[in-house]
């Protein structure tokens, strides 16, 4: 009977550090799982915070050329005069030449951070932002329909805004 105590002993003591050593491995697995889902987390976390500052200089930069050709169109509508307005066009031409480059930049950077469907949005707007621009010089050089087409190029700019909004907001919402 002393015999059989000795063997249920290691077998006892045998199971325990079986138990002990699937146990030790089941946690290790859970904590690798935990940590793979945090860091995922974390990269999640910061890519949303990453595509929400490009899409906020975005709309900034776009702002301000929605701000210039709100501007002009007020003034295409007040002046009277062809040589003060003449004056005043150029100036505005001048300032959009200037909003234009950061408005590239911002693009650049929503495309650098996606998704395809912003950065598609985004270059959309860049390209209706270049030939709004050249209708104001056909409006300053006095081409007879150069103020409807820019006025066309203003809506479109407004309805292409409006689109990277919508798609900025569904991608800032997906996971």
């Amino acid at each position: 009977m002393g015999d059989s105590g000795v063997w249920i002993a290691a077998f006892t003591g045998a199971t325990a550090v079986l138990a002990s050593w699937v146990t030790n491995l089941g946690n290790v697995r859970a904590a690798r799982a935990q940590a793979e889902a945090s860091a995922q987390a974390q990269l999640q976390g910061r890519i949303r915070e990453l595509r929400r500052a490009a899409y906020l200089e975005f709309m900034e930069q776009a702002h301000i050329t929605g701000e210039l050709y709100w501007q002009a169109a007020f003034d295409l509508d007040q002046l009277a005069d062809p040589e003060r307005l003449a004056t005043r066009v150029q100036d505005l031409r001048t300032e959009l030449r200037g909003a234009f480059d950061p408005l590239m930049r911002s693009v650049r950077v929503v495309v650098l951070e996606g998704p395809v469907g912003a950065a598609e949005a985004a270059e959309t707007v860049l390209r209706v932002v270049a030939e709004t621009n050249r209708t104001l010089w056909r409006v300053a050089c006095g081409e007879s329909e150069a103020r409807a087409a820019f006025d066309e190029g203003h809506q479109e700019f407004t309805r292409a805004l409006e689109k990277f909004v919508e798609v900025a907001r569904a991608a800032m919402r997906s996971p």
